[in-house]
């Protein structure tokens, strides 16, 4: 090797050597502020007040026994969730406008002229078998991101994952546990097992409920109105509900 090659390989090396660092030096701060919200935070509710005590160490115990979540930092605390945005509006422009965006803006009309509001729909999901969708609505974009995240951790809620595929042996919960279908307006989505490797067989924004939920495999069918995000979203959910039967019987 010529003295070329190796430096080059050393400085490779020491690249990686700094990303590994800042990647730790990130996820530390990042549970320092979570401990720091875990502190300051007072909790109002019964249920807050035994998870903050860790008499509650388990978010099953509270979905199976239809406990009320009124706080996010039950969630928080309880479950290391990812949350996502849906491409639900549209960037104004030339023809009808250009590309999807996160929110979608509406406007109302007073004397003072034009009041625009902001919505957004979000997922959170822990890609183990928990997940759950929250809307949220603002005269800006943030708070109204904030909003939906809230509530999307507010009504979270378990489904069943299995290997239920006649081509797959595995026994690893990674599909369906059967065929289900879920209905919003005049969209219908039915999510079918698949075996291991298949991968999602979903639209793109679906992609985002599926793999927050812990679903690695899976076929789709879908009918109906499906530019309609939140109608497809939703259709989606009733689906993932059915999946476990004490969601099911609430729907």
């Amino acid at each position: 090797m010529t003295k070329e090659e190796i430096t080059k390989q050393e400085e490779k090396i020491k690249e990686e050597v700094v990303d590994e660092v800042v990647k730790t030096q990130k996820q530390e701060s990042g549970r320092k502020k979570q401990e720091d919200k875990f502190i300051s935070w007072e909790p109002k509710t019964k249920l807050g007040k035994d998870v903050k005590s860790k008499k509650i160490k388990d978010i099953d115990y509270i979905l199976d026994n239809n406990l009320k979540i009124l706080e996010e930092q039950i969630v928080d605390m309880l479950l290391d969730v990812k949350s996502d945005l849906f491409l639900i509006g549209q960037s104004k422009g030339k023809f009808g406008g250009g590309k999807r965006r996160a929110w979608r803006q509406t406007q109302r009309k007073t004397r003072e002229g034009n009041v625009p509001t902001f919505s957004a729909l979000a997922v959170v999901g822990d890609e183990n078998g928990h997940i759950g969708i929250g809307s949220g609505k603002a005269m800006e974009t943030l708070p109204a991101r904030d909003k939906a995240i809230r509530k999307a951790k507010l009504n979270i809620f378990k489904i069943n994952r299995a290997c239920a595929d006649f081509d797959c042996a595995c026994l690893e919960p990674h599909t369906v546990p059967f065929k289900v279908t879920g209905k919003s307006g005049s969209v219908r989505v039915t999510l079918i097992p698949a075996p291991m490797g298949t991968g999602l067989v979903v639209g793109r924004e679906l992609k985002k409920v599926l793999s927050l939920a812990g679903i690695k495999d899976v076929y789709s069918r879908t009918s109906g109105r499906k530019r309609t995000t939140f109608n497809l979203i939703k259709a989606c959910i009733d689906a993932l509900k059915k999946t476990n039967p004490q969601e099911g019987k609430k729907i």
